[in-house]
C-alpha cells in the first residue's frame, strides 16, 4: 500500500471517529468550502467529515468521491458512490457529510450491512 501524506490544510484540523475511521473535521468556513477540492488523492488521507452539512459540491475535484450523508446519531442516511467532478449532491435531513476518495471507499462499503 502506498504511503499517504496528508495535505497540510487537513493535518491542522481536529479529528473525529466516524464509521470506524479517523477523519479530519472541516469546521471553519474555508475548510468547509474547499473540502478535498484541489488535492491529489494521495494528499486527501482517509477523507473529510463536514458537520452541519446536507449538500456538497465536487467542483475542483481531481478524483471521484464516495459521499456518506450522516444523521445526528452517525447512522448513514444515504451513500452516493464514485461522484465525479462538477456535481452538487444533497440529502435532505443529513446532519453531516463524510467525503472519502472513491478508491478508498470500498472498505466502508464492505463493512456496511
Amino acid at each position: 500500500m502506498p504511503v499517504r501524506i496528508l495535505a497540510p490544510r487537513l493535518a491542522r484540523l481536529s479529528f473525529a471517529t466516524v464509521l470506524g475511521g479517523e477523519f479530519p473535521v472541516a469546521e471553519g468556513a474555508r475548510a468547509r468550502l474547499l473540502g478535498l477540492a484541489g488535492l491529489h488523492s494521495d494528499e486527501a488521507g482517509a477523507g473529510l467529515l463536514i458537520p452541519r452539512c446536507s449538500s456538497v459540491h465536487t467542483f475542483g475535484m481531481r478524483f471521484p468521491l464516495d459521499l456518506y450523508f450522516l444523521a445526528a446519531t452517525g447512522a448513514v442516511l444515504r451513500a452516493r458512490l464514485e461522484i465525479p467532478a462538477r456535481r452538487v449532491v444533497c440529502c435532505r435531513g443529513a446532519d453531516a457529510v463524510l467525503e472519502i476518495p472513491a478508491e478508498q471507499g470500498g472498505e466502508i462499503r464492505r463493512s456496511r450491512p
